[in-house]
């Protein structure tokens, strides 16, 4: 009986219990579950957001011509390459002082002929091999074994008068490489921390030949991922890369829209998150949308009007002082970019180490235009005047650009026929010499006057980067003294005066120096675009 009694007691303690739980758990999940189920949704949303990739898609306005460094010219390329490939030094944030890059540290001899770079550790390309001396001497060998068709940038910054300057690259042991140059470069630390000399994996070009454009390979924050031709390019996160803690995106979609109206659009919709080549007449838009944020490029370029001078009637001196003075550049500015840009004088901007700014630019003389066409026997022909078929940081409409200039030049004498191509064929065209006149721009790459003198317009590089196959004994000899001189004043003198045998030539009209404009919504942050035209996204994260 006690036993029983026992067990009933027992059985209404738990069964009491029970209750009392029952009570409790029913108590919290009534009078709490807002709090449980808000704090597991605010851990769920906390996961997600940490989940949601990193997407950036970047709106351009062309497609680029390859992925291979090495081999292209255009800034739609590098500002792809620029995040798949690194060079040995890097520029500054916003400027071309020399930082460390894939070389930690680097010493230089007193005679300017020998260059000791030490690579930093650890790092590897994205197909896992190692980077090291060997791998930069490769690169190097492929660069001095292709011809200027091939590496223009190499022949143009390398090569002068036939002749390598640098004479051999050597590995000393796995992170240490010396080059010896064959006299000395003043601008060499500058020259190879350029986009087109990014250390490709030797194991990849190898295989590849010449489709290595097609499927890079390097040792940046990015990895190649897809290229759809004419629409996007895709990369992803390099999750192997040796900085740690970056990138910080997870994916860059690099689109092109050519239109950049409908760039614009495709910005304020949504569809993209940041926009390069902003029409100067847009900004006010752009500063009114709460949702976006405009961007100022540092300037360094020079739009011009190219006239090639083995082609008639531009192989007369006379003729092409005349087209500088047929073109009223101001109205140009004025009409095309709203404030955000100054006439040119010279070939490269003001901002330029060696600038020559006694040179007085030819004024906008109509009367003065045909006195000289007169003089030089122009018989009327109609010329070709080529207008690039995309916006680009030193012109965001060329077609309109060509426009005024058609104007301008029918209004002396001059009859046109505007016509355009695709990109690639449109600067493969004008380097070969098939246009008689032709719009056309440059970026500095590193901000020394060799980069836009020497790279343009010297004899040297005719068929590589100078269009206008514009030939001058003179200029030639000066521009080479200045890039062999390490006496900086003394290479300032002879900038000057070569600037000052150019413009009396007029190989070119320079037309303008503009201050590129994007835009992006404004959860993207530290985006911070560079000089040269293209940077590095990675530090770019989207909040």
């Amino acid at each position: 009986m006690r036993k029983n009694k026992l067990w009933s007691l027992g059985l209404f303690l738990l069964l009491a219990l029970t209750a009392i739980l029952a009570a409790c758990s029913s108590n919290e999940g009534t009078t709490e579950p807002a709090k449980t189920t808000e704090t597991s949704g605010e851990a769920t949303t906390e996961e997600t957001k940490e989940a949601v990739p990193q997407v950036l898609v970047f709106g351009r306005g062309g497609d680029s011509v390859s992925l291979d460094p090495a081999i292209v010219t255009d800034g739609e390329s590098f500002k792809v390459t620029e995040n798949i490939f690194e060079t040995l030094l890097n520029f500054g944030e916003q400027d071309t002082t020399i930082h460390p890059g894939l070389a930690k540290e680097w010493e230089v001899s007193e005679d300017g002929l020998t260059y000791t770079f030490h690579l930093q550790e650890g790092v590897k390309f994205h197909d896992g091999t190692d980077f090291n001396a060997e791998a930069v001497v490769k690169n190097v060998e492929r660069w001095k074994a292709g011809t200027a068709e091939q590496f223009y940038y190499f022949n143009t910054m390398f090569k002068a008068e036939g002749k390598d300057i640098i004479k051999t690259v050597t590995a000393v042991d796995e992170k240490t490489v010396v080059f010896e140059l064959s006299r000395p470069q003043a601008p060499f630390l500058k020259n190879i921390a350029m986009s087109p000399f990014g250390i490709a994996s030797p194991t990849a070009f190898e295989a590849a030949g010449d489709k290595f454009g097609d499927n890079p390979v390097g040792t940046g924050p990015f990895v190649f991922v897809e290229w759809k031709r004419n629409d996007s390019i895709t990369v992803k996160k390099n999750d192997n890369y040796w900085q740690a803690g970056l990138p910080k995106l997870d994916t860059i979609i690099f689109r092109a829209i050519p239109d950049n109206s409908a760039r614009l659009n495709a910005l304020v919709t949504g569809e993209i998150d940041l926009a390069d080549g902003i029409n100067p007449s847009d900004a006010g838009t752009i500063e009114g949308n709460a949702d976006l944020q405009l961007i100022e490029r540092p300037s360094m370029n020079v739009g011009y009007l190219g006239l090639t001078s083995t082609r008639k009637p531009f192989d007369n001196k006379l003729v092409r002082q005349a087209v500088n003075y047929a073109i009223d550049k101001q109205a140009i500015v004025d009409a095309f970019f709203e404030g955000r840009a100054e006439v040119a004088v010279n070939p490269m901007p003001s901002s330029i180490f060696g600038y020559n700014d006694e040179i007085t630019g030819y004024e906008y003389n109509p009367e003065k235009a045909k006195e000289l066409l007169a003089e030089a026997g122009y018989d009327g022909k109609e010329i070709e005047l080529w207008a690039m078929p995309v916006p680009r940081p030193y012109m965001p409409d060329g077609q309109k650009v060509a426009e005024a200039i058609q104007k301008n030049l029918a209004d002396v004498g001059i009859p046109s026929k505007i016509v355009t191509f695709e990109w690639a064929t449109y600067l493969e065209k004008a380097k070969n010499g098939e246009a008689d006149a032709f719009l056309l721009g440059w970026t500095g790459d590193n901000g020394d006057a060799d980069n836009f003198l020497y790279a343009l317009l010297d004899k040297d590089n005719i068929g590589s980067n100078n269009y206008s196959y514009y030939s001058n004994d003179a200029v030639h000899d000066l521009l080479i003294t200045a890039q062999s001189d390490l006496d900086e004043e003394k290479r300032e003198q002879l900038y000057k005066e070569a600037q000052v045998l150019i413009h009396e030539d007029a190989p070119w009209v320079p037309l303008v120096h503009s201050i590129p404009l994007l835009a992006a919504k404004k959860g993207v942050t530290d985006y911070v675009p560079h000089q040269t035209g293209s940077e590095s996204l990675i530090n770019v994260s989207i909040q």
